[in-house]
């Protein structure tokens, strides 16, 4: 039970520092991986106590794989088109 606590402080964490930068789209992407990572931890620390099937976690990393190739996507077209990964708070809305 220590282990969640754990891992709820980590996600809290995360949570702030997702907030703090918000200028560079680089450091929020890899705080949005932290966050589900710590998010994938959690399930499997769950699914170990019941004893439930561990077949969910292979379709939760498939998911985390398809969105951290979906965030660089987004990422390299935005190096692309503004030249750089620090974008005013605003300016993500012109896009």
């Amino acid at each position: 039970m220590l282990l969640n606590y754990f891992f709820f402080l980590m996600f809290y964490f995360a949570f702030i520092i997702f907030f703090n930068f918000k200028s560079h789209v680089l450091m929020m992407l890899l705080t949005l991986e932290f966050m589900s990572l710590i998010i994938l931890l959690m399930v499997w620390d769950l699914l170990m106590i019941f004893t439930w099937e561990l077949s969910l976690m292979v379709y939760f990393i498939i998911i985390l794989v398809c969105e951290a190739v979906m965030g660089l996507v987004v990422f390299m077209f935005l190096i692309r088109s503004h030249g750089s990964d620090y974008m005013k708070p605003f300016s993500l809305f012109l896009c």
